[in-house]
């Protein structure tokens, strides 16, 4: 059995809950720390979902391979995004193990993907957050690699997250890349999804 999937006396009718971490406003669109939406609108698009204003948040609800999938981007700024996915799951009726968290990891090289379970924040208080509202620290994660500020870049690590990707660094492949892997556990599971893109 799949580690994730629901377990059929929970009364959901929702396989995977797959949360985007991200910032509203135009200006922060395009940030490394929003690829978690981008990753969630890729996704939408692929499956022909359609957003619309739930949970303090923008929500779609997708089919894949049969399996219906929702898809959430917080609006409520990265550090508040525990109270929207809280209500989402609640709504679902979804366990913490079938909502998967989509966000940037500033640690890793730009576009390594670790899928994981559990673990602890790394500083990433969107992460935190979500923990405190779930009351576990035990749901599914995608850590996508944005990368570090380069030699001679004088830049915190915060400020450079809150920049845009250049285009050399082909932002639109490492979505893509991060989008079949959410595909891939959805399909297959964590531990598949591990050995093909960790």
């Amino acid at each position: 059995m799949r580690l994730f999937r629901r377990r059929a006396d929970s009364g959901s009718s929702l396989d995977l809950l797959v949360v985007g971490l991200g910032n509203p406003g135009r200006e922060y669109a395009k940030n490394r720390h929003n690829v978690g939406w981008m990753i969630l609108e890729e996704l939408a698009r692929r499956h022909g979902g359609s957003w619309k204003g739930k949970f303090s948040g923008r929500l779609a609800e997708i089919r894949i391979d049969g399996h219906r999938v929702a898809l959430l981007k917080p609006e409520t700024y990265m550090n508040a995004s525990g109270g929207p996915v809280s209500a989402a799951a609640r709504f679902f009726k979804v366990e913490p193990e079938s909502v998967l968290v989509v966000h940037d990891e500033g640690d890793f090289d730009l576009g390594r993907l670790q899928a994981r379970k559990g673990g602890g924040f790394a500083g990433h208080n969107g992460l935190r957050s979500i923990a405190q509202h779930l009351q576990t620290p035990e749901f599914l994660r995608l850590r996508v690699g944005v990368g570090r500020p380069g030699r001679g870049d004088p830049r915190p690590l915060a400020d450079y997250v809150l920049s845009d990707f250049d285009p050399a660094e082909d932002a639109e492949s490492i979505v893509a890349r991060a989008a079949d892997a959410v595909e891939t556990l959805d399909a297959a599971g964590l531990e598949q999804t591990q050995q093909q893109f960790n």
